[in-house]
C-alpha cells in the first residue's frame, strides 16, 4: 500500500519463562496509513504498551521478538543493527510515554532534554538549536517557553510535563508519533487540552499517529481505526464507527460496556434521612518550603471556607481537577489533616476540635480508600493481617479479627484463600478491594473514598464501582467520593459538590448540577469530557454510533 507508513506483519513478542504467560505479543498484524490516528484499546497486560515498545526498539530486558516484521519504509526494523534503529527512533518514529515525570531526566532542565535529541540527530549549531527548543515548547502551548526551558520537570505541572514530552518527540519532525496513555493520570479539562493538541500538531505537520489507551470515550473523540488487543493478540479492528457502534467480538462489547455513561443519578425522593457528615466553613492552608529555586515560601489555599452537608445512606461527590483541594478537603473530613480553622461534623461532633485520644474511637466511624491502594497496603503483612489490623486495634480478639477478614475478601469478590498472599501479588484492581475490605473491617458509618478507580482499567473501574454500589446499600454506608471524572461521578453519587481552587463553586443533586450546571467551570468541565457525542448516540433510542466521530 503506498499509503502505508508502519506495517507490522505477524509479530510474535516472548516473555521471561518466569512470567504469567509465554508471549507479551502473540502473531499480531497491523497497517498505520499516512495522516491516519489508530487507536489501540485495551486492558493493562493486553499487550498495547509492549507492541509500541517493540516497534520503538525499547523491549525490556529478557523479553524479544521472536517472529515477525516491523517494516517502516521497506526496512525491518526487527533485523536493523542498533544504529540503524537508533538513526530512526526520535528522527522518524516518536514516543510519548504514559508518566512524564519517570521518562523525563529529573537532573536535566527541559530545554537541556529536548537540545539534546536535536544536538545528536542534527549538525545545528547551539544558538540555532537554543532557538529551536523555544519554537518547540510555544507549538505545543507552553506559557513562556522562555521560562520552561530552564526549569527542571519537578516544578511544572502533570499537563505541562505532558507538553514537555510532546515537544520533544516533535523536536525532530518525525512521521509517525506513539502516544502511550499520555492521558490516563490527568483531569479532564487538561486531558482535553493534550487530546486536542496532538490532533492540532497531527494535522499541521501530516503525521501518523498509533494512540494508546483503556478509554473509549478518548477512542471516540481521537480515532481514525481502532485495533481492541487482549492477552497479546488483535481480537477486533475496524474503523471507529464501526467498532465503538457495532462492536463484534465479546470483549470489545464488554470494554464498550464498562465505559461510564454521562447519565447522573435521578434526585432521592422521600423522607430525608439526617445529616452524618458535614463540613463547616472549612479552611487549609500550606505554606510551601523556601529552595534553591524559590527563596521564600509561599502560602497556598488548598481549602477556602468549604461547607457541605451528606446525609446518612447517600453519596455525596467531591469533584474537580487536580489541585482543586478536594483530597485535602477529604482528608479534614476525617482528622487526616488538621484543618486551620472550621468544623468537620461527624454525627454532631466536631472531629477537628478532639484530641487525638478522643479521635481514636472515631477512626472507627468512618473509614478511607485511598488512591493508590499498593501505596496505603502494608507490604510486609499478609492481606488477612492488613485487614484484621484495624479491628484487633479497637479491641477484638485476633482470632476473631482473622476470621471476619476472610469473610470480608468474600464480600468484595476474592477468594478467602487470598487472605495468605502479600499485596505485590495482586493486580491493582485487587489491591483496591483489599483496601475496601480493609477499610470496612472496623464497620464504618462514613467511608470516604479518594480517586478509588482513576488508575484502573474502564472493566476493573465497573467493578469497583459496582462493589463501592452494592457495598453501599447493603451495609447502609454514607460516602464522600474524591474524584475528577465527571462520568464516575454521575454514576455513583447523589449528590455533587464542584470545587475550584479550593472553593466549591456549585453543589447541588447529581441530576441537577449535570443537566443544568450553573457556574461557568462546571460548564468547562462537563465540555472537556472525552466522547460526549458517541455517549449520546449510545443512550440514543436504538444506540450505536451513527456518525464518524471525526
Amino acid at each position: 500500500m503506498s499509503d502505508t507508513v508502519l506495517d507490522i506483519r505477524n509479530l510474535t513478542v516472548g516473555l521471561p519463562t518466569d512470567a504469567d504467560r509465554p508471549l507479551a505479543i502473540d502473531d499480531v498484524s497491523l497497517v498505520l496509513g499516512r495522516r491516519e490516528i489508530l487507536c489501540i484499546v485495551g486492558e493493562s497486560g493486553s499487550g498495547k504498551s509492549m507492541l509500541s515498545r517493540a516497534i520503538m526498539g525499547l523491549l525490556p530486558p529478557r523479553v524479544r521478538a521472536v517472529h515477525g516484521e516491523i517494516l517502516f519504509k521497506d526496512r525491518n526494523l526487527l533485523a536493523a543493527t542498533s544504529e540503524q534503529v537508533r538513526l530512526v527512533r526520535g528522527r522518524e518514529i516518536s514516543m510519548i510515554f504514559q508518566e512524564p515525570m519517570t521518562a523525563l531526566n529529573p537532573l536535566m532542565t527541559i530545554g537541556a532534554q529536548i537540545d539534546e535529541a536535536i544536538r545528536i540527530h542534527t549538525p545545528m549549531d547551539a544558538h540555532s538549536r537554543a532557538n529551536r527548543v523555544v519554537e518547540i515548547l510555544a507549538s505545543v502551548h507552553l506559557p513562556e517557553p522562555q521560562i520552561i526551558r530552564r526549569s527542571y520537570p519537578h516544578q511544572l505541572s502533570g499537563g505541562q510535563r505532558q507538553r514537555a514530552m510532546i515537544a520533544m518527540a516533535l523536536s525532530l519532525g518525525p512521521s509517525i508519533l506513539i502516544a502511550d496513555e499520555p492521558t490516563t493520570a490527568l483531569d479532564v479539562t487538561t486531558q482535553a487540552q493534550i487530546l486536542g493538541l496532538i490532533k492540532e500538531v497531527q494535522a499541521a505537520r501530516d503525521m501518523s499517529v498509533i494512540f494508546i489507551t483503556h478509554d473509549f470515550g478518548v477512542v471516540a473523540d481521537m480515532a481514525d481505526r481502532v485495533a481492541v488487543m487482549q492477552l497479546g493478540k488483535v481480537v477486533e479492528t475496524g474503523s471507529a464507527h464501526e467498532v465503538l457502534g457495532r462492536a463484534r467480538h465479546p470483549y470489545t462489547q464488554s470494554l464498550v460496556a464498562a465505559v461510564p455513561r454521562m447519565a447522573p443519578r435521578p434526585m432521592k425522593t422521600g423522607t430525608q434521612a439526617p445529616v452524618i457528615l458535614a463540613a463547616n466553613r472549612v479552611h487549609k492552608t500550606y505554606v510551601t518550603q523556601s529552595s534553591i529555586f524559590r527563596r521564600n515560601g509561599r502560602v497556598v489555599h488548598a481549602v477556602k471556607d468549604a461547607s457541605f452537608s451528606v446525609r446518612k445512606g447517600e453519596t455525596l461527590g467531591l469533584v474537580g481537577e487536580s489541585g482543586s483541594g478536594k483530597s485535602t478537603l477529604a482528608r479534614c473530613m476525617c482528622r487526616l489533616v488538621r484543618a486551620d480553622s472550621g468544623e468537620a461534623m461527624l454525627d454532631r461532633i466536631d472531629i477537628q476540635a478532639l484530641s487525638r485520644k478522643q479521635m481514636r474511637p472515631m477512626h472507627k466511624r468512618v473509614q478511607m480508600v485511598f488512591q493508590d491502594p499498593y501505596g496505603s497496603l502494608n507490604p510486609r503483612l499478609t492481606v488477612a493481617d492488613l485487614i484484621a489490623e484495624g479491628p484487633i486495634v479497637h479491641g477484638t480478639s485476633r482470632q476473631e479479627a482473622l476470621k471476619k477478614a476472610y469473610s470480608l475478601l468474600e464480600l468484595v469478590g476474592l477468594d478467602a484463600r487470598a487472605g495468605g498472599r502479600f499485596p505485590h501479588e495482586f493486580s491493582g484492581g485487587q489491591r483496591q478491594r483489599i483496601a475496601l475490605a480493609r477499610a470496612l473491617a472496623v464497620e464504618p458509618e462514613v467511608l470516604i473514598a479518594d480517586e478509588p478507580v482513576s488508575a484502573l482499567d474502564v472493566s476493573v473501574q465497573a467493578q469497583i464501582l459496582k462493589l463501592l454500589a452494592d457495598t453501599r446499600d447493603r451495609l447502609g454506608l454514607t460516602m464522600l467520593f474524591v474524584t475528577h471524572d465527571l462520568r464516575v461521578a454521575s454514576q455513583v453519587c447523589d449528590t455533587v459538590a464542584v470545587m475550584r481552587n479550593g472553593e466549591i463553586v456549585e453543589s447541588g443533586a447529581t441530576e441537577s448540577v449535570f443537566t443544568s450546571p450553573q457556574h461557568p467551570y462546571t460548564v468547562a468541565l462537563m465540555a472537556a469530557v472525552p466522547g460526549q457525542a458517541w455517549h449520546r448516540e449510545a443512550l440514543a433510542p436504538g444506540g450505536g454510533l451513527r456518525h464518524d466521530p471525526r
